[in-house]
């Protein structure tokens, strides 16, 4: 008698890992044309990644991390471990309005331009937290 072995299924984990992919393309102005590329795969296969369809294997998952400029580690970020109050980088990627700065931040070429954008951002959230203490 054989048994049949069902392929491996998509998991949670695989989705959020997707998700996380999807984020950081997204962040960096890549399409999924560009990543496709860059790691030997289709677009068709990355939006399977992102989408958690398959899985990602973990030479593949490396090159993609290189490719972004960012640890392997990034993808595992777990979603409960928040550091004294800190939001997990997944709240992050969660919130569009993050994900629309960070694009935007990123369009700006100008060294000098993006300096001053982002005092300007930070002196608004000191901003902020003083009122808030106050």
């Amino acid at each position: 008698m054989t048994t049949v072995t069902k392929p491996k299924l998509a998991t949670d984990a695989d989705r959020a890992i997707g998700s996380r992919i999807a984020a950081l393309r997204a962040a960096q102005g890549l399409s999924q044309t560009t990543l496709g590329h860059a790691i030997g795969v289709s677009f068709q296969q990355v939006q399977k990644y992102e989408k958690g369809r398959n899985r990602v294997g973990a030479s593949r998952l490396q090159m993609i991390a290189d490719q972004l400029k960012v640890p392997v580690e990034t993808f595992f970020a777990d979603k409960t471990s928040v550091d004294a109050g800190a939001a997990s980088v997944q709240t992050y990627f969660d919130d569009p309005e993050i994900m629309d700065l960070i694009v935007a931040f990123r369009s700006i070429s100008d060294q000098t331009t993006r300096s001053g954008v982002l005092s300007i951002v930070k002196a608004a959230a000191a901003l902020r937290n003083a009122r808030t203490e106050a």
